[in-house]
């Protein structure tokens, strides 16, 4: 595989268990994976924007 056809992956944030990063695909898709211990949850763009939403609401619940 050449460089052209590897992702560009970005970690956004991570704990010692927890971690958010993004990965640019060649062809424009972005996906977004959420990794908490063994499992990896892996989001399309409109399914990002859904579960930040979601996660705001439950933060201003507190």
């Amino acid at each position: 595989m050449n460089a052209q056809s590897e992702p560009k992956v970005e970690v956004l944030v991570e704990t010692e268990n927890y971690s958010v990063w993004k990965a640019e695909e060649p062809d424009g898709e972005v996906t977004y994976h959420l990794e908490m211990n063994n499992v990896t949850v892996h989001m399309f763009q409109e399914e990002w924007d859904e579960f930040v939403v979601l996660v705001k609401q439950l933060l201003a619940r507190k």
